[in-house]
C-alpha cells in the first residue's frame, strides 16, 4: 500500500485543521497492517496524540487517508477528568451496534483548534477492528463522561 509523502522526520508532524480538503476524503482500509509504512504511521499517531494533550486521532488528521485511529485518553491539561488507559490502536475499525440512547458530552478536536461543544454520544458502542498486530478485536465500549 502507498500513502502520500508527507515529513517523517519530524516526530509530531501537523494536525490537518478544519477546512483542509483530507478531511474529507473517504479513508482507504489499510491492506497489510505489518507494513513498514504502516507501523511507522502508528508510531507518529501515538507520538502526535500524547504531545498535543489528545485522547485520540485518526490518520486523516495527519494527511494519511488510511482507516487507522488511536485512542489513548489519560488525564492531561486538554481533558483534566479524562480517564487514564493504554493506548489503543483501532485498524478498518466497523461500528457493529450503538445504542439507541445517546446523551450530550464536551468534544474536542485536535482539527479544530480552541473548540469544544457538545454533542450527542451514543451511550454504548460495539466495535470490530484489529490492532497493529493484524489480531481481531471485537469490543464494548462505554464513553465516560468527561
Amino acid at each position: 500500500m502507498s500513502f502520500p509523502s508527507s515529513p517523517e522526520s519530524r516526530p509530531h508532524a501537523t494536525v490537518l485543521t478544519l477546512g483542509h480538503p483530507g478531511l474529507r476524503q473517504v479513508a482507504r482500509p489499510v491492506v497489510d497492517v505489518h507494513a513498514p509504512q504502516v507501523q511507522q504511521r502508528i508510531d507518529h499517531l501515538l507520538t502526535t496524540v500524547q504531545a498535543a494533550n489528545g485522547v485520540g486521532i485518526a490518520a486523516p488528521q495527519m494527511g494519511w487517508s488510511v482507516q487507522i485511529l488511536v485512542v489513548a485518553s489519560r488525564p492531561n491539561l486538554r481533558y483534566p477528568r479524562a480517564p487514564l488507559m493504554a493506548p489503543t490502536v483501532l485498524i478498518n475499525p466497523r461500528l457493529v451496534a450503538a445504542s439507541e440512547n445517546s446523551e450530550l458530552g464536551w468534544e474536542g478536536c485536535l482539527s479544530v483548534p480552541g473548540v469544544r461543544g457538545r454533542v450527542p454520544r451514543h451511550r454504548s458502542v460495539e466495535v470490530e477492528y484489529l490492532d497493529r498486530q493484524g489480531q481481531p478485536h471485537r469490543q464494548v465500549s462505554i464513553p465516560s463522561p468527561n
